[in-house]
């Protein structure tokens, strides 16, 4: 389904018994919800009541028509009981880890599912969960959306950086990335020092940074980014496990338990519950993004009020936006300021509990790649399949 082609469709011209004619699309953030649901279901009851609130139509007369009108919410949970609970997998080192869920965290809030996150609470003396995309995306919702709603509360924050990206940021292409370049990478480090901005001071939490080695970063440029960092008071960590798994991030984890145990935390929220929809967004825009505005499209105006009258409006918000940039424009790089972000459209979850708002020009149902990954997939003539990886 990840194919351009399905975004615009008609449907429903088989004739009267096989539906009514009409335009139609494939939109991801559909699926998105039902992993969202899944993901901040806490128990097999709630799950279901969850599954029974998704708006999947409105009426002719704008009511909205869920899948508990429908009737659809008990074959919905049928289908996912087995889902709902954790898959224990282990590493290559034989460690434990539930890998459980999901969401994209550019489009939908990219958490892992609450019952795996609380129940290795309850099964380690310590707990590490991923948030996806930066402190901008993943972070925000991570805390704004997922806390908030499974009352966690989180101890630190590791905030993860690469030679490649930093150097990304400071300018250079994909293509010159693998190369030594000290000055682009000074360029890039403002938007680093960003995402430990936000974890100090909008969410009150300790925070390290891990340099996270690769084969192509050279010892000039990892110093760089680590005198750097300190030089600021950023706390930071060479992170070596791609090549020494568990060896090779011991200074790091040391660190995170210092950070848990010795370190003042004073988490809090980007926003309070209390704001309007549109207060929310401007928060996390002027807050966490550094913008100076929101800018709202005719529609996006019409759905936030609409939303609000039914009754929503204390939901979170849960921003679609471009993972490449602190902005809604993939282009502005770096730790860009003074820009606007435009919102054009915004929906409701109401099974997952949060509102989605999209910016820019982020798309909720991608296109493949240039270079399929189905085209380097094969079959040898023993029978084995290649190119998986």
């Amino acid at each position: 389904m990840n194919d351009r082609q399905l975004r615009y469709i008609v449907d429903g011209l088989g004739g009267k018994t096989n539906g009514v004619p009409r335009e139609d699309g494939f939109d991801i953030t559909v699926a998105s919800e039902i992993m969202a649901v899944l993901c901040l279901a806490d128990s097999l009851p709630d799950l279901k009541n969850r599954l029974s609130r998704m708006i999947v139509g409105y009426t002719f007369d704008d009511h909205p028509v869920t899948a508990g009108d429908l009737q659809a919410s008990g074959a919905m949970t049928a289908l996912l009981k087995d889902a709902l609970k954790p898959n224990l997998v282990q590493t290559l080192e034989g460690t434990p880890a539930f890998v459980h869920g999901g969401p994209f965290a550019n489009i939908a809030h990219g958490c892992n599912s609450v019952i795996a996150t609380k129940m290795a609470l309850k099964t380690g003396e310590y707990a590490v969960t991923e948030a996806g995309f930066g402190a901008d995306l993943g972070a925000e919702k991570f805390f704004d959306i997922k806390c908030r709603m499974a009352g966690l509360r989180p101890d630190a924050v590791v905030v993860v950086a690469t030679v490649r990206a930093l150097k990304m940021h400071g300018g250079l292409s994909k293509a010159e990335l693998e190369k030594e370049d000290l000055e682009a990478l000074e360029r890039g480090i403002p938007n680093l020092l960003r995402h430990v901005s936000n974890i100090r001071e909008v969410f009150g939490l300790p925070c390290v940074v891990a340099v996270n080695r690769f084969p192509t970063d050279t010892d000039k440029e990892i110093s760089s980014i680590i005198d750097k960092c300190r030089t600021l008071g950023v706390r930071t960590c060479l992170s070596n496990v791609w090549a020494k798994g568990g060896n090779g991030g011991v200074d790091l984890a040391r660190e995170v338990v210092r950070l848990c145990e010795e370190e003042e935390n004073s988490f809090g929220f980007c926003y309070e519950n209390e704001l309007g929809l549109e207060g929310k967004i401007e928060a996390i825009v002027k807050r966490v993004y550094r913008g100076e505005k929101v800018v709202y499209l005719p529609a996006a105006k019409k759905q936030i009020a609409q939303i609000e009258s039914m009754g929503f409006g204390n939901c979170p918000v849960c921003m679609a936006k471009t993972q490449y940039s602190f902005s809604d424009d993939p282009l502005k790089l770096g730790a860009p300021e003074h820009f606007t972000v435009t919102v054009k459209n915004v929906k409701i979850s109401a099974g997952a509990g949060f509102v989605v708002a999209l910016t820019g020009d982020v798309m909720t149902m991608p296109g493949l790649p240039k270079t399929p990954a189905a085209e380097k997939i094969d079959v040898d003539g023993e029978g084995r399949i290649i190119g998986l990886f």
